[in-house]
């Protein structure tokens, strides 16, 4: 599992861990907020008329209402991330993380207003009279190049299809296997369940509701979304309002941060910036996915008779999942005070690094050290032999470390008992042999235990941790639901409609075989997924920046003759 994930980590470390693949991801959203004049902010209001279906029309084509599709969108986007990544981030980076988390959404909503415009702009309806949409269609349609000689470039279809593909990978990267792992967890951890009872049961849920497709998935997420909100939003304030002494600190330890990193505190060993922002942005894109390409395939779906409406719905998205929903997360974690304290927990053995020679957490030389390690800025030599365990305790001069802390009170068992024996290590990496081996021990943790642990701060006490529990269930589980209709869509653009029932097979299989999985790994895996869906998708819509700003044009100048009596937040001739 180690080898596995340490090759993930290399190659999302290249792509979308490196810090090119986040200043496309800002840059594009930033050009666009300037270039069309920052219609996140100019345009929410209305976009909320609409989503109310004030303009609607009878004669509108399409599978959903504007309602159904943002909270189809929404189930799609509003699920681990909201829960496990925004803890993700702050473990990895600090509270400065949270801060280009929120950062990252203000410049999605333009993102996300271009990227769904364009796509509804350009969607198919299949043989059956159901719509297709989504990037690959733009690409195919509007992308390709035509030479001096007349002739016609392709490059638009073989974009598509790249991003197709990279769609049916991502469905599972990011709508699959990380919701319901973080799930089987969930429940692990708070009911006894074992994760794959979990992942059988919701397998088969999760079977009876795609095959259905948007019609069902929409009736469901209408109903799922809102309610799954209002039970966490709930949930959040009391845990915020018992800390209540810790907010304005809280707040105040986002922002003054952020441009210098989170020094080290309690067992958090301390984050530079770069990582900070780095894994701010991954984790905001992770969470509402503008310019990933994802939710445009689910607003193709809404009944609209022209596109533009359907793009000011999707700037609703980013504001309701990062800027609330995500912002109630960090808070929780923040002003709870458990992201920086170590918890006894069974290690992830993806997570654990064995040290040659003994740091301690009260040598301030040795903190700086192993911050400078896990900020990518210091080599430090992993361990090479075997450590001799008695009674489950370490003998030697070495040092485990497990979630980027110093563990402490650490025991192998094996089988339930403690090990006795010689445990090898390759370059810092446990290399157990047969046999049911764990290490438990204090350190700290991360995802969804550590958002648990943050509920359990509050009058609720260990009551907290079923919000957190059930949450998570519902959060993810929709998502993993809107997820299956996007791989479905791609399956539909690749190899026609034929194909989706293959896809959903394999789709629910690995949903169940991804409960009992190391989550570090798929959490890796998920990172790359997504930047193989957002690169193709940005480059596309920057392409087309003059017909989006002429396509908005046209919407405000036909809206203003439909409708003389209401004022418009744009100027037209």
């Amino acid at each position: 599992m180690q080898k596995i994930n340490d090759f993930l980590t290399s190659i999302d470390g290249f792509i979308g861990g490196s810090q090119w693949f986040v200043f496309l991801l800002l840059g594009v959203g930033l050009f666009f907020t300037i270039y069309l004049k920052f219609p996140q902010f100019r345009y929410l209001k209305h976009s909320l008329r609409i989503v109310r279906g004030k303009f609607d029309r009878k004669e509108d084509k399409g599978d959903t209402s504007h309602f159904q599709a943002l909270t189809t969108a929404l189930s799609g986007t509003v699920g681990t991330g909201n829960i496990a990544g925004v803890a993700f981030a702050i473990h990895l980076g600090g509270p400065g993380a949270l801060f280009w988390m929120l950062m990252t959404a203000l410049v999605g909503m333009c993102t996300k207003f271009v990227e769904v415009t364009l796509s509804h702009k350009y969607r198919d309806f299949t043989p059956d009279g159901m719509v297709s949409g989504g990037p690959m269609y733009y690409m195919k349609k509007r992308l390709n190049i035509k030479l001096p000689s007349g002739k016609l470039l392709q490059t638009g279809k073989w974009l598509g299809i790249f991003f197709a593909i990279a769609t049916v990978l991502s469905s599972f990267g990011t709508g699959n296997l990380p919701q319901i792992n973080s799930i089987a967890s969930s429940v692990s951890a708070t009911f006894g369940v074992k994760e794959i009872v979990t992942g059988g049961v919701l397998a088969v849920l999760l079977g009876f509701v795609i095959i259905g497709g948007i019609k069902r998935i929409a009736k469901v997420t209408e109903k799922l979304v809102p309610g799954m909100a209002l039970i966490y939003f709930v949930g959040a304030l009391l845990v915020i309002g018992f800390n209540y002494q810790n907010i304005i600190p809280s707040f105040i330890s986002v922002f003054e941060d952020v441009f210098s990193g989170t020094a080290a505190a309690g067992g958090f060993l301390g984050a530079g910036f770069a990582f900070a922002f780095n894994r701010g942005v991954n984790r905001g894109l992770f969470s509402n996915e503008a310019g990933q390409g994802s939710a445009p395939i689910a607003h193709a779906a809404a009944r609209a008779h022209e596109p533009v409406s359907e793009g000011l719905v999707a700037i609703l998205e980013p504001f309701i999942d990062t800027i609330i929903i995500c912002t109630l997360t960090g808070l929780v974690i923040l002003s709870s005070g458990v992201w920086t304290e170590k918890i006894h927990n069974s290690f992830q053995m993806a997570d654990v690094i064995v040290l040659d020679g003994q740091y301690q957490q009260s040598n301030a030389d040795d903190v700086a050290l192993l911050s400078d390690y896990f900020n990518n800025k210091e080599e430090t030599p992993g361990f090479n032999g075997n450590i001799q365990i008695v009674n489950g305790e370490i003998q030697g001069d070495v040092t485990l470390l497990h979630a980027r802390s110093l563990a402490e009170n650490i025991l192998f068992l094996k089988d339930g008992d403690n090990y006795n024996g010689l445990v090898p290590v390759e370059d810092g990496s446990i290399r157990f042999g047969e046999g049911n081996y764990e290490i438990t021990g204090e350190s700290l943790i991360h995802s969804a235990p550590l958002t648990t642990e943050a509920f359990k701060k509050s009058w609720m006490g260990d009551w907290g941790k079923y919000i957190v529990s059930i949450g998570l269930l519902l959060f993810a589980f929709s998502t993993a639901i809107s997820w299956s209709y996007y791989g479905g869509r791609a399956m539909t653009f690749l190899f026609g409609t034929k194909s989706v029932i293959y896809y959903r097979i394999l789709y629910v299989i690995g949903f169940f075989l991804a409960s009992f999985t190391d989550t570090s790994i798929i959490w890796t895996l998920s990172g790359i997924t997504i930047a193989f869906m957002t690169i193709p998708n940005l480059i596309g819509i920057f392409s087309l920046h003059k017909e989006m700003r002429q396509t908005v044009k046209t919407y405000w100048v036909d809206f203003a003759k439909e409708h003389p009596d209401i004022k418009i937040p744009e100027k037209v001739d």
